[in-house]
């Protein structure tokens, strides 16, 4: 048995944060019953561009798989009573809305404590239940311009950017995991639910980490560094070589002194103005045109071989296609592959998460449902017999065939 296959999940949730979430407990064994309103067509993600056909598409493909799909109007009176009953039968209720949303919907604790006492209402919203922005929708690019992420990323000089994934919603998305976790685990203990307000903000300015503490604390002003520089650790950055380019990390001082010696430069060592970290933090000017000028003058490879051979950090900056075809993705069987109607093999990226002995084998995956593909089932297994599912169906609860 996978570790969480005795909990269920009644999930309304759309897009990428809180489905990328819940998707990395579904691959624990958890059962998420993701909830579709079929008056907007389902969750957004089905119809992202530029692959997508048939109410599906590779976006909602890759933050779906191992999920059950139900098509229900929770606003309905018949749908709310099948709501109900799926509370009755459910460990939580996760939602990614806007922060309004869920009093508007009635699936906070308060909402639901009556039908199940035990339930726990996890809300991964973008600012959160309180404070001024709780009805601004989030997005993962406005956090990162709000969060001062975009403000660190990028070259000296030039326009501030963002990072080249989303990362604040998929981090956020990871917390409202963590969180949901934990409160099942209080509540299983206490026999109490409760609600978990979390928020794609909160996530932002969290991962701001050291760089916060140092201005909140010493007055430190971050800014952009050249060439992804680390802020006081050099050197500790992208290098240009002869046919591409490379990452060397000197994050202790053992490294620094043996990349003097792969270089061929022991005297940098020596060099008093670049004898500690702060010494070269405060001579980076003085120092860096230095090991620039020597990394152009061999290939990546050839600067590679020494540096690993000496227990150097260092890396290849790869593209996404020489990341996903690397050895080691392939060995940590990081790529699932899934058969589907209309893309045929479906090959997306399994959770980094995992539980059990290293080399185990992971469990079977399933490609991401059609909308409403388990709606009869799910409801069936709640009791309801042909007639009843029939009329919610009639009475537009469940959707029009």
């Amino acid at each position: 048995m996978r570790p969480l296959e005795d909990l269920r999940i009644v999930s309304l949730e759309q897009y990428g944060a809180g489905p990328f979430g819940s998707m990395h407990l579904a691959e624990l064994g958890a059962e998420i019953i993701k909830i579709e309103d079929p008056t907007v067509g389902g969750d957004v993600g089905r119809s992202i561009p530029p692959w997508a056909r048939d109410d599906d598409s590779l976006f909602f493909q890759s933050f779906n798989r191992d999920k059950a799909s139900v098509t229900l109007d929770v606003r309905t009176t018949g749908g709310r009573e099948v709501f109900h009953d799926l509370v009755r039968s459910a460990d939580a209720v996760y939602s990614n809305l806007r922060g309004d949303v869920p009093a508007k919907l009635g699936i906070r604790y308060d909402d639901l404590k009556d039908v199940n006492p035990r339930i726990v209402c996890c809300s991964l919203t973008g600012f959160g239940m309180t404070g001024p922005r709780t009805q601004e929708p989030g997005y993962d690019y406005v956090l990162q311009a709000l969060g001062g992420w975009m403000s660190l990323t990028g070259e000296p000089g030039g326009p501030p950017q963002k990072t080249g994934l989303s990362l604040v919603d998929y981090c956020g998305g990871y917390v409202a995991a963590i969180s949901l976790l934990g409160a099942i685990h209080g509540a299983r203990r206490d026999g109490v639910g409760t609600d978990c307000d979390l928020s794609l903000y909160d996530t932002a300015i969290s991962l701001l980490t050291y760089p916060a503490t140092w201005h909140l604390t010493a007055g430190y002003e971050p800014g952009r560094t050249r060439r992804s520089a680390h802020p006081s650790l050099v050197p500790f950055q992208a290098f240009e070589a002869a046919d591409g380019w490379l990452v060397v990390g000197c994050a202790k001082e053992k490294f620094w002194q043996r990349l003097t010696v792969v270089l061929d430069r022991t005297d940098l060592a020596d060099d008093p103005r670049f004898a500690t970290f702060a010494d070269r933090a405060e001579h980076r000017d003085e120092l860096l045109p230095q090991l620039e000028a020597l990394f152009r003058t061999r290939t990546v490879d050839e600067w590679l071989a020494p540096l690993y051979a000496a227990s150097i950090p260092c890396a290849p900056i790869k593209d996404v296609a020489g990341a996903l075809t690397d050895p080691h993705t392939l060995e940590r069987d990081l790529v699932a592959e899934t058969p589907h109607a209309a893309f045929g093999t479906v090959r997306t990226l399994r959770s980094a998460v995992r539980v059990g002995p290293p080399g185990a084998d992971r469990a079977p995956t399933r490609p991401a449902p059609a909308m409403g593909a388990d709606t009869d089932r799910v409801l069936r297994d709640l009791g309801y017999d042909d007639t009843r599912i029939t009329a919610l169906r009639d009475a537009g609860a469940l959707g029009k065939d």
